[in-house]
């Protein structure tokens, strides 16, 4: 099994998509995210370990703790922006889509009316529009990576962005309506 399908399995679970956010602003342990997430530590550090086994997060160092030491874990995010996951299987990416719309409905539930933007097309449109639109969405998105902070930092607002630009495959119009 390839990196990038073990990586999307790992993926294919609400709460690895949570720490992955947390992870982004910070760097933290096991206990921080258990806080964080209301959830035991064993588990944090479970999905810790699955994420970790396929590289989707590394350690970042350790802390002393209570005359012991704790692991810190990091979103190595910068590495991860423009991987390809496109020689994955369907079914792993069914997976991963099963988890993705999962965690965008515990994310609507937070939604804050009127805070945002959202859209759903199918579109055809000119190739250079395209390349525009997913460059300028690829930044939009490394902007709010780097400008992430620790969960509950003072003054910082807590936001959600979740992008699927994907270039669909070109049908015979004349055979859609055939069965």
């Amino acid at each position: 099994m390839s990196l990038e399908v073990s990586s999307l399995r790992a993926l294919a679970h609400p709460v690895r998509l949570q720490i992955l956010s947390l992870l982004t602003g910070t760097s933290m342990s096991a206990a921080d995210i258990a806080r964080q997430l209301d959830i035991t530590q064993a588990n944090a550090s479970y999905h810790l370990r699955q994420l970790a086994a396929v590289g989707e997060v590394v350690e970042a160092g350790e802390r002393k703790i209570r005359g012991g030491t704790a692991k810190l874990y990091k979103h190595p995010w910068e590495e991860r922006a423009h991987q390809d996951r496109s020689d994955a299987g369907s079914d792993d990416k069914q997976l991963y889509l099963q988890a993705f719309a999962s965690e965008m409905v515990r994310r609507y539930a937070m939604y804050e009316s009127g805070k945002g933007s959202f859209t759903d097309a199918e579109l055809w449109v000119d190739p250079e529009v395209w390349r525009e639109v997913v460059e300028a969405t690829g930044e939009a998105s490394m902007r709010l990576h780097r400008a992430a902070q620790p969960p509950g930092t003072e003054g910082a607002i807590r936001v959600s962005m979740t992008t699927a630009l994907f270039r669909m495959q070109q049908t015979d119009p004349k055979s859609e309506g055939e069965s």
